[in-house]
């Protein structure tokens, strides 16, 4: 992947042939110079530590071929330097690039310089070291591998699928209870399977079981187990698996020292989490963007509050006339503009952002949208739940607070600009450790894990997606 180290450790291996050979320890130096630093320790520790490379999901990954041993020591040299260097710059900033699968990805990602650390290592025999400090080391992180290591052990073959026909209620008697209750306890829902089970008894410990399932999945938690339930209890532990092994890979891809003050929203779960000084002090549902219209995985601070915004509607969002009368809006400059107040498709306040996307944080003049379980409904931007509170928070913890609840009481548009900016990543993760310490695995509600999970190795198969619903023309 980075070739400049193998040029110069073939060309300084050739020039050491023509030092006289000599006998005992001497010779040994030798025979490790010529091979670029690969002694046989530094090749039997690098083979070691690719034998644990499950702990990063990239065990479907043969970064170093069995017959790598073989050939003249400029062959071996050329096998091993590549080798490391691919699985060095995996674990540092991915094996995949995210600007290479995304259209706009914008997201701060770690450097390194994997080439000169490589030589480094070599020399003086720190090779496990170095490759093993190389990954994201986190809580959030470890946990992630060891659920997916659990997730690969628990891999089961040639399973049914569990038909989807009507839905089951707590009381029902089902056929397919048994096998609900089995995969409900092979995901750890379940301690054990009930022993009314096998003969199709929906109990209320199996209704329990799903609820919790749901809350992970951001199903409605009604214990109820319909289609979009099912769906995911089908969900195979290689399939868990997989989504597991491509959240470990979008943790690489990030920098390994985020901004202690920062708001994430993870537009896979529709979440924000606002971590201030390295804490984290507060977390609120959102509305991101719907299929077809999806959220851009971002790093774009804030810097302005804007109290009572008017909104500019897109070329690309249709309106009708109904609409427009319905709405107020107005002609300006050939664009459709709604008024500032209460009914504005940005609420009361909209949180500026510098990009070129036209993505921004702002309210919404319909809050109900924030009770629904899928809140992937919007055309791109995101719409925070209680907007105006947190707006206030952020004012009045960057010392403006003042001066934006005077601007946000005067009911016209007005501007207050924040003392620093507030940088805030837009990122893509529905395998995540949740709030209880526990991992969650939800849906991938635009299908982006396909094109990872493919270069992690998996094969290709589509996950189910979100299905875009026409809710209303807000941004």
């Amino acid at each position: 992947m980075i070739p400049r180290l193998t040029t110069l450790l073939a060309a300084t291996a050739l020039s050491c042939l023509a030092v006289p050979a000599f006998a005992g320890p001497a010779r040994a130096d030798a025979t490790q110079t010529e091979r670029g630093g690969w002694s046989d320790a530094n090749r039997a520790t690098f083979r070691s530590v690719l034998a644990q490379r499950d702990r990063h999901g990239l065990d479907r990954v043969a970064f170093l071929s069995p017959v790598a041993d073989s050939g003249d020591a400029a062959s071996v040299t050329k096998a091993y330097n590549k080798a490391a260097l691919d699985y060095a710059a995996a674990l540092a900033h991915g094996l995949s690039d995210p600007s290479s699968l995304h259209e706009v990805y914008t997201v701060a990602r770690p450097t390194s310089d994997p080439e000169t650390e490589l030589a480094t290592a070599l020399r003086d025999g720190t090779l496990e070291q170095w490759l093993n400090g190389l990954a994201p080391d986190d809580a959030e992180y470890r946990s992630l591998s060891d659920a997916y290591r659990a997730a690969v052990r628990a891999t089961a073959t040639g399973a049914p699928t569990i038909p989807v026909t009507k839905s089951i209620h707590a009381g029902d008697t089902d056929p397919r209870v048994a096998a609900i209750a089995r995969q409900l306890a092979d995901d750890g829902y379940l301690a054990q399977v009930p022993g009314d089970a096998e003969a199709g008894s929906y109990s209320p410990a199996i209704a329990d079981a799903v609820k919790s399932l749901q809350r992970d999945y951001g199903i409605r938690r009604d214990g109820i187990v319909g289609p979009n339930t099912l769906a995911v209890i089908n969900l195979r532990p290689g399939d868990r698996a997989r989504a597991l092994a491509v959240a470990l890979e979008r943790r690489r891809w990030l920098s390994r020292t985020p901004p202690a003050t920062r708001i994430d929203v993870n537009t896979a779960a529709a979440e924000l989490r606002y971590y201030r000084d390295g804490q984290l002090v507060d977390r609120r549902k959102v509305i991101v963007g719907e299929p077809g219209r999806e959220t851009p995985p971002l790093g774009s601070p804030i810097y302005r509050l804007v109290a009572n915004p008017t909104w500019t509607v897109p070329k690309s969002i249709d309106v009708s006339s109904a609409t427009v009368r319905a709405k107020h809006m107005r002609r300006v400059n050939g664009y459709w503009v709604q008024p500032s107040g209460p009914d504005n498709a940005l609420g009361l306040v909209k949180f500026d952002m510098q990009n070129n996307q036209a993505i921004y944080l702002h309210d919404t003049s319909s809050p109900e949208l924030f009770d629904r379980s899928q809140r992937h409904l919007s055309h791109g931007c995101i719409r925070v739940a209680d907007a105006l509170g947190f707006a206030r928070m952020l004012a009045d913890q960057e010392g403006v607070g003042e001066a934006w609840q005077k601007a946000h009481e005067s009911g016209s548009y007005e501007i207050v600009d924040l003392p620093r900016q507030i940088p805030v990543r837009l990122l893509y993760q529905n395998a995540f450790v949740a709030d209880d310490g526990a991992v969650s695995v939800r849906t991938d509600p635009y299908g982006w894990n396909d094109a990872v999970a493919v270069k992690l190795g998996f094969d290709a198969a589509e996950t189910g997606k979100a299905k875009a619903e026409a809710i209303d023309i807000g941004p």
